[in-house]
């Protein structure tokens, strides 16, 4: 999975029901495409994992909850549990609804020696030629020892994916089945069995643009009734579950994709209708 992520944006949320979700699908259909990494899935989904890093006082976690102005997040984001997939190191800053985002695409056999405080060499990277992804993980480096930031929280879910096929800048998702896991070892786990659903039946849809909100934003949010509201994935699973349980071990992990995408069989029941066509 390339790097399609733009570095920075706005993005606004919002909490839907499965039957809205549907009804959002066909909607967007008309205006955007599906994401390539989506098509051909049963569910028209991919799964999404992430390792969150905090501060042994779980700091990071406590701005958000704050509101703290220039707050950030370190995450790896990852997609697969194959050897030879990249991972994502991004820092992801919020200034009120816009989200700036430094992004360095990573060789999975080179995150334990990140994770354990070794300075960034180049041939970590995808590209080794890449200045501005070397740059970004040196930051995320720096951030990392500054809070003696260490692996802290998995959370996994699966997305559906809509987007400008041009130039990435109008997007919108849909994530659905939020689970998340104490990961105190730093494993790329697809699975553990200490997981917890977060959001329960409810979707997390997300509109983000560059530049220009579109206007047909706008009537999708009128015609589904649509509630802006927060949905920061890591704060949340820490205040639903408790600091003891995020600050826990995980004693066992499962690294196997498909019994992650097991827990989303229900998914496979909704057969979705195919999108409207958007032009002769």
């Amino acid at each position: 999975m390339h790097d399609k992520a733009q570095h920075s944006r706005f993005e606004l949320k919002y909490w839907i029901s499965e039957e809205q979700s549907l009804r959002v699908r066909d909607f967007v259909s008309c205006h955007l495409q599906l994401d390539e990494f989506a098509v051909g899935q049963p569910t028209w989904s991919y799964p999404t994992l992430s390792l969150y890093l905090d501060s042994p006082g779980l700091d990071l976690y406590r701005d958000t909850l704050n509101g703290s102005m220039n707050r950030y997040k370190l995450r790896l984001r990852y997609y697969d549990d194959k050897p030879r997939s990249p991972v994502f190191f991004e820092v992801k800053r919020r200034l009120n609804s816009i989200i700036i985002k430094r992004r360095a695409g990573v060789r999975k056999t080179a995150v334990r020696e990140l994770l354990s405080g070794q300075f960034p060499l180049r041939d970590y990277l995808l590209d080794e030629n890449d200045e501005e992804a070397f740059g970004d993980l040196q930051e995320f480096c720096r951030l990392q020892i500054l809070n003696e930031a260490r692996p802290t929280l998995y959370v996994g879910y699966m997305r559906e994916a809509w987007e400008n096929p041009l130039d990435n800048s109008v997007r919108v998702t849909m994530d659905r089945s939020v689970y998340s896991a104490p990961n105190r070892g730093g494993e790329l786990m697809a699975h553990s069995e200490q997981s917890l659903p977060v959001f329960g039946s409810t979707v997390i849809l997300e509109l983000k643009f560059t530049n220009r909100y579109p206007n047909w934003f706008n009537e999708l949010v009128s015609r589904f009734n649509c509630v802006q509201t927060g949905a920061a994935k890591y704060a949340f699973n820490i205040e639903k579950h408790g600091e003891d349980w995020a600050q826990g071990r995980v004693k066992e992990a499962d690294h196997v994709l498909e019994q992650f995408l097991a827990h989303h069989e229900w998914l496979r029941s909704v057969e979705p209708k195919p999108p409207a066509k958007t032009g002769p």
